[in-house]
């Protein structure tokens, strides 16, 4: 039995692409042939540049050693010359047509050494890498990996229009889109409310443009925006990290935050969220709005890539938006850039003739875009399609988290709508994308729960659009892979709990005099979790007064000077109006909270749950009444205890925190 268990595993340890010994990394490797034996890497070592290669991959290099320290602690140096034993070792290579310009050989045996065509392959073989020494505790399975995505275009969309993300939320993004070597970041930078959730008032609609503008002051969002600065160093930090930013200004519709800055170009008969486009002013406006971004020796847009929008204007104009979309397509490519837009020209059928050449087509809807004939056209695809593929958290419609099993077992990315598919390699199918629209302004919704939501499809499809293929591994094996793999390195944005931690005041007893604080090691922890601690605020109490605060929140004491517990992120404030903390006294609290909302025990008793508040609105033009489902969620913070400027005044003792399975999110 023992001979035949040897012999069995020596067949699993020589075959080729065998999911059983091929290393687990998402996406998973094309091709694995297996070696014998481990690689052991040690936590200080040197990443080797050929000598010929060191001006094109030092940036690799210098990166790989950053990921190295954020991810395992390990401390790398970066030289030049001939590998020796346990190094990690990275060269250029001959082209090759199978490779590409993305993929990359891996080879472990005396040293770790990826090699690739290009600069970007050999970094996403430093992705793969990073994953296997994680998961392999590095010790890395001996063996040759040729990777190469099936997809050159592999993307995600944010909207920031609609609910501003911070530009270090953004950043962090890009790391974590390029680890798990998902290539292009579309920017929403614009976008307005629905008007029937503003008393049906264009003016009071909530409508916001997140981009600098020195042209035009006062256009930019007062409540969260981007320097222009900050915008490009965005660009150029995807560079580094293999990803291409794609600036999305979107025209002529979903353009309100553009009319409410300058009434005069919006339409009067379509809605004010529509430009008007016969007027010469709606023209002069745009055409200055895009060259300042596009135009001069340091242009703000520096990616190959600029969206023009074009989605969702009123049919009855189809002629006029037709001409409108073929000079704004004209006018961008003119400054050497490859122009997108939205898929409408099923929906906007006219004789208007639309460029096609070098214009590519977020293939979003079965009404508004025929992507077949669109590549009869001659137009380039990406399937963007909303049934499957469109997040817009807690509207009630759409999808509030992707169906990944479905999406792993089912989905290819030629599904282009619910209704037609486009045939695998087809020319023109570049690729897919998966999107986050926030259509409900003010509802409450915070970056960390978009990315609650996003990981798990950001995983599930970096495999797919990467792969190419259905898999013969499970997806149970999949989703146990996906649990164990880290968000990035350096990023814990889920707030994932790392081991035990020892919190100041789980033992000893803390006294805050309001101008102190308590540095944790525990930066924040995420859903589902829950945090005791037993409080005694002094009689003499700040207002509002800080008792725990984090990266992205903030919990208080004494909410307006009325003894509540309240919480902040994201710009909102919610309250915990069942219970009066009473001073001189000492409460037992617990709070806990999920994805859906956010409990307040007060000595083991159950008080106030925030969850399920529903604000309703009267739609005059359907003439209906629509919700809004306000989320009252909390990632809850610890990375100080108190405040030097507002603190929290009192004594706090027996600090706890313990994270909580959470279910399985197919159900939701």
């Amino acid at each position: 039995m023992k001979k035949l268990l040897t012999i069995c595993l020596l067949t699993i340890a020589l075959s080729v692409s065998s999911k059983e010994t091929s290393p687990k990394v998402i996406p998973a490797l094309q091709e694995w042939k297996a070696g014998s034996g481990k690689l052991v890497l040690p936590a200080e070592g040197s990443i080797v540049i050929a000598p010929a290669d060191e001006a094109t991959l030092n940036s690799v290099a210098t990166t790989l050693v950053q990921d190295l320290e954020d991810l395992l602690g390990w401390k790398y140096s970066v030289k030049t010359g001939k590998p020796g034993k346990s190094d990690i070792y990275l060269s250029l290579t001959r082209p090759d047509e199978q490779l590409g310009e993305e993929g990359y050989i891996l080879t472990v045996n005396r040293y770790a050494g990826i090699s690739a065509p290009t600069p970007r392959g050999v970094f996403w073989g430093t992705r793969s890498l990073l994953q296997i020494l994680y998961g392999e505790q590095g010790a890395m399975p001996k063996g040759v990996a040729r990777d190469y995505p099936q997809h050159p275009n592999r993307g995600f969309m944010l909207d920031v229009g609609r609910k501003f993300f911070t530009m270090d939320y953004l950043r962090q993004y890009v790391k974590i889109l390029s680890f798990y070597k998902i290539n292009e970041f579309q920017v929403h930078l614009n976008d307005n409310g629905f008007v029937q959730f503003f008393d049906n008032d264009w003016n009071k609609t909530y409508a916001a443009f997140r981009l600098e503008s020195e042209r035009f002051p006062g256009l930019t969002a007062k409540d969260g925006s981007y320097t222009k600065k900050e915008f490009v160093d965005l660009q150029l930090l995807g560079m580094e990290y293999g990803i291409n930013i794609v600036p999305e200004i979107d025209i002529p519709a979903h353009s309100l935050a553009f009319t409410q800055y300058k009434p005069e170009i919006g339409s009067d008969k379509y809605g004010m969220d529509h430009l008007d486009l016969y007027k010469e002013e709606t023209y002069r406006f745009m055409d200055a709005l895009l060259d300042e971004y596009l135009s001069g020796d340091n242009p703000v847009f520096i990616d190959p890539d600029v969206h023009i929008g074009t989605d969702e204007y009123n049919a009855k104009e189809a002629e006029r938006f037709r001409y409108f979309t073929d000079r704004y397509l004209k006018f961008v490519e003119k400054y050497g850039k490859n122009v997108r837009m939205w898929g409408a020209l099923r929906w906007l059928k006219g004789n208007t003739p639309v460029k096609s050449e070098n214009v590519t087509i977020n293939a979003w809807s079965y009404d508004w875009i025929d992507p077949i004939a669109s590549l009869k056209k001659g137009y380039k695809i990406i399937n963007t399609c909303d049934t499957c593929l469109y997040i817009v958290p807690a509207a009630g419609y759409y999808r509030d988290f992707l169906d990944t099993k479905w999406l792993y077992e089912n989905w290819r990315v030629g599904k282009v709508n619910s209704r037609e598919e486009v045939p695998e390699g087809t020319p023109g199918l570049l690729g897919a994308m998966f999107a986050v629209w926030n259509d409900h302004c003010g509802n409450g919704v915070s970056e960390q729960d978009v990315h609650y939501r996003t990981f798990p499809a950001a995983q599930v499809l970096a495999e797919k659009m990467w792969r190419g293929k259905n898999e013969a591994v499970s997806y149970e094996a999949f989703e146990k892979v996906c649990k164990e793999m880290p968000e990035a390195p350096g990023i814990n944005l889920l707030g994932c709990l790392q081991g035990e931690v020892m919190l100041p005041g789980q033992k000893e007893e803390l006294s805050l005099n309001g101008t102190d604080s308590i540095v944790t090691p525990l930066p924040e922890i995420g859903y589902p979790y829950a945090v005791e601690f037993e409080i005694n605020p002094d009689k003499k109490q700040n207002i509002s007064a800080i008792l725990f605060k984090g990266p992205h929140s903030t919990v208080y004491a004494n909410r307006e000077n009325k003894g509540k517990l309240a919480f902040s992120r994201d710009g909102y404030t919610f309250v915990f109006h069942s219970t009066t903390l009473p001073a001189g006294e000492w409460t037992k609290v617990r709070i806990e909270g999920d994805y859906k909302g956010t409990t307040l025990y007060i000595n083991d008793a159950k008080a106030e749950r925030l969850e399920g508040r529903i604000q309703q609105h009267y739609n005059y033009t359907h003439k209906r009444k629509d919700k809004m489902y306000i989320q009252e969620t909390l990632v809850f913070p610890m990375q100080q205890i108190g405040d030097a400027r507002n603190g929290f005044i009192g004594k706090l003792r027996n600090i706890n925190c313990r994270q909580t399975t959470p279910a399985s999110l197919a159900e939701n």
